[in-house]
C-alpha cells in the first residue's frame, strides 16, 4: 500500500521507533501524521523538534479501547509500536504487560476494522520466538492476535501484517548507551562470553516497516536479513578500554535469540533481503508468496548461527554513524 495522501497514526510515536518513523515518513507526501502515546511531556518535547502541520498529538493508552476509536477516525494506516518492552520490569508487573501488549493489541484490531482502517502492521521482537520471558510471550500472543484478526474483518478491506526483528542499535534503554554510561567506571558487564544477538538499526528498522507495508497481503510475519554479534564485540567496540566482567545470564535472557524456528520454517518463504512467515489459515492465498522460495527443511533464523556478522571494527563504524546522525 502506497503511503502517499494518506493520514497514518503511529501508537507507541515519541518512542525511539516513533521519532524517526514520523522523520522518515514526513518527508513524502503524506495528508497527516498522529502520533499517538501516553506521555504529555514526550509528546512536548517532541512537537518540539517538528515544525510541519500535518504532524497531531494525540494522548491516549492502547488499553483504552474508546479512546483508541476516537483516535483511528480517518486513519488509513496504523504502526503499532506501543508496548511495554522492559524484560525486568514485564517479570516484576506480568498483569500490566498483559494489558498493554495483549489486550492493548485486541484494542487496536477492533478499532481498526470498526473504523475502516486499511492496513495496520504491528512491531514485534526477536523475543516472541520461542519465548522464555513474559515480555516475549505477550509479544507472540500479539503476534498471533494480529494474524487472526485478518480471519475476522468480514466484508472490510482492513488488513494486519506484523514486523519482527532484533535489538535496535541506540534505541532509549538498549546496551549502547548503558556501556557508554558506565564506561567511566572502567568495567562493563556482560552476562556471557558467548551470548549473541541480532543486531538493526532504527534507520533500517523504519524502512522496512514502509517496505513491509506496501508488501503485505495480510497475516504475514516479515523477518528482515539482518546481521548478528556476539555482545562481548559490542562491549569492546563501545568502551575498548574497559575490563569486561562476566555476571552471568539473567532470569528471562537466552543465549542466543532466534526469529524464525524449525517449526516456523514450514511455511516461511525466502527472499533476498526478508524473511515471510506466512499464516496457516484457510482464507491465505497461495499465489501471495509465490515469487518467494521456500527455506530448507529444519532451516532455524538463529543469531548464533547466522551468515552475516558484524565485528568489532563494524560496530565501531556504525556506532559513530549514530553519534554523527544525533549531531
Amino acid at each position: 500500500m502506497d503511503i502517499i495522501n494518506k493520514t497514518i497514526l503511529i501508537t507507541g510515536g515519541t518512542g525511539s521507533f516513533g521519532k524517526m518513523f514520523v522523520a522518515r515518513i514526513l518527508k513524502l507526501d503524506v495528508k497527516k501524521v498522529i502520533v499517538f502515546s501516553r506521555d504529555e511531556l514526550k509528546q512536548y518535547e517532541m512537537a518540539q523538534e517538528f515544525s510541519d502541520t500535518r504532524l497531531r498529538f494525540f494522548i491516549g493508552d492502547v488499553r483504552d479501547k474508546e479512546r483508541l476509536y476516537r483516535a483511528f477516525d480517518g486513519v488509513d494506516i496504523v504502526v503499532h509500536a506501543a508496548a511495554m518492552k522492559h524484560v525486568e520490569a514485564c517479570e516484576y508487573n506480568p498483569f500490566e504487560a498483559v494489558k498493554t501488549n495483549i489486550n492493548g493489541a485486541q484494542n487496536i484490531i477492533e478499532a481498526a476494522i470498526d473504523r475502516g482502517v486499511n492496513r495496520v502492521i504491528a512491531l514485534s521482537t526477536d523475543k516472541a520466538c520461542s519465548p522464555v520471558n513474559l515480555y516475549g510471550a505477550t509479544k507472540l500472543a500479539s503476534d498471533k492476535l494480529f494474524v487472526a484478526a485478518n480471519s475476522y474483518v468480514g466484508e472490510k478491506d482492513t488488513k494486519f501484517a506484523v514486523v519482527r526483528y532484533g535489538n535496535v542499535v541506540g534505541s532509549r534503554g538498549s546496551v549502547v548507551p548503558f556501556f557508554k554510561k558506565i564506561r567511566h567506571t572502567g568495567t562493563v558487564p556482560i552476562t556471557d562470553e558467548r551470548m549473541t544477538r541480532f543486531w538493526i538499526t532504527l534507520e533500517h528498522g523504519v524502512q522496512f516497516v514502509l517496505d513491509s507495508l506496501k508488501r503485505m497481503h495480510g497475516g504475514e510475519t516479515f523477518v528482515p536479513k539482518i546481521p548478528s554479534m556476539k555482545v562481548i564485540d559490542l562491549a569492546q567496540a563501545v568502551a575498548p578500554e574497559c575490563k569486561i566482567e562476566v555476571v552471568g545470564i539473567r532470569p528471562g535472557e537466552k543465549l542466543h535469540e532466534a526469529m524464525i524456528t524449525e517449526d516456523d520454517a514450514r511455511r516461511t518463504l525466502e527472499y533476498d533481503t526478508y524473511y515471510v512467515i506466512q499464516p496457516e489459515f484457510p482464507w491465505w492465498r497461495n499465489e501471495n508468496g509465490i515469487d518467494g522460495k521456500p527455506v530448507s527443511e529444519g532451516f532455524g533464523y538463529i543469531s548464533n548461527i547466522n551468515e552475516e556478522w558484524l565485528s568489532v571494527e563494524d560496530l565501531q563504524l556504525l556506532i559513530e554513524d549514530k553519534e554523527t546522525i544525533k549531531k
